[in-house]
């Protein structure tokens, strides 16, 4: 009798845990369904898109043309909130500790891999805590100076003045960190320069000082720099992207002008909050990818200056970690600091 009760012991607790594990297997399956059919209902309500600077800037324009275009293609509003600060950080930290499900997303520039090495005491891991959504746009910083200097006319003699006269030039940036700076640190530590680095609070103050012969020089954005170089106040030498502008076609690079290796691609890319469901981010990709093909999308990007790239969230992922590592060594090494 004690042996026959065993086995029907034995045999009801194989049942119990088949059944339980079957009720297991059903619970999941049913919650990922669930998963997937919120990331497929994509989205619900009104998007946000931050914006970690001030408005009235290229990333700015990019980020409100994209966002009128994708919400007609998804149905929903988007709204774009300006949280500028800390070279884009405040903004990031906001983002990377929203809710993970699509409707809070932000742009981005290459502060996302800079940062990382200016700020020690980050709050957010540019990597780790975003999922990538895709490239948008490289706005090219320009090499400027005065109009009206006829010792200077290209980027040779930059080179051949600095030499000879050590610490004696100086040039502007918008600010520690911003590619406007790196593009001038990347400048004097190719060519072995010794050259000033003035930071300004943005490009604004930064521009009045070069125009005024304040300053010497300044790796300009081509937004702001392209008006003064077509009314004549500003001379541009060269352009600090591998290849040249769409905007300006006759303006060399900085490699091609004798700066070997030389390549500063000041980009803006668009992220989410990690653990962003993979359905809703390659909506969200989709949705960006045609917005750049419409013709008021391009016609605002020609007109910052910006060209258009585009990626898979996959390709931003590796672009990332790349520049994160290229910009590391240069910042070890230059020394630059945040402080």
């Amino acid at each position: 009798m004690i042996g026959t009760s065993l086995k029907i012991i034995k045999k009801l607790k194989f049942r119990a845990h088949r059944k339980f594990r079957a009720n297991t297997v059903l619970f999941c399956a049913a919650a990922m369904l669930s998963l997937s059919a919120h990331a497929n209902d994509f989205p619900t309500r009104t998007i946000t898109w931050v914006v970690p600077f001030p408005p009235g800037g290229a990333m700015d324009a990019i980020a409100r043309v994209l966002s009128e275009e994708m919400s007609q293609d998804l149905g929903q509003s988007i709204v774009v909130e300006n949280r500028p600060g800390a070279g884009g950080n405040i903004g990031a930290a906001h983002v990377a500790k929203a809710k993970p499900d699509g409707h809070t997303i932000m742009i981005a520039a290459n502060g996302m891999a800079v940062n990382p090495s200016l700020y020690p005491s980050l709050n957010f891991d540019p990597i780790k805590d975003f999922e990538p959504i895709s490239l948008v746009a490289a706005v090219p910083n320009i090499l400027v100076t005065q109009a009206d200097r006829e010792d200077i006319t290209s980027v040779t003699d930059v080179i051949e003045q600095a030499t000879q006269h050590p610490g004696q030039y100086t040039y502007a940036s918008a600010g520690v960190g911003t590619s406007i700076h790196l593009a001038g640190a990347l400048f004097t530590y190719l060519t072995d320069l010794d050259m000033l680095h003035i930071p300004y609070r943005g490009s604004g103050p930064a521009v009045a000082d070069l125009l005024s012969g304040q300053v010497d020089y300044m790796f300009d954005s081509i937004t702001s720099a392209k008006p003064h170089i077509e009314s004549g106040k500003l001379k541009a030498l060269a352009i600090t992207t591998a290849k040249r502008s769409t905007t300006l076609p006759k303006l060399p690079t900085m490699a091609e002008s004798g700066v070997d290796d030389y390549e500063l691609v000041p980009w803006f890319a668009t992220f989410a909050p990690a653990n962003t469901p993979q359905e809703t981010i390659q909506k969200l990709n989709n949705s960006m990818l045609r917005a750049m093909q419409s013709e008021k999308v391009n016609d605002i990007f020609s007109g910052i200056g910006a060209e258009k790239i585009g990626s898979s969230p996959e390709e931003l992922r590796t672009y990332l970690a790349e520049e994160t590592d290229k910009w590391a060594v240069i910042i070890d090494e230059t020394g630059i600091s945040a402080e």
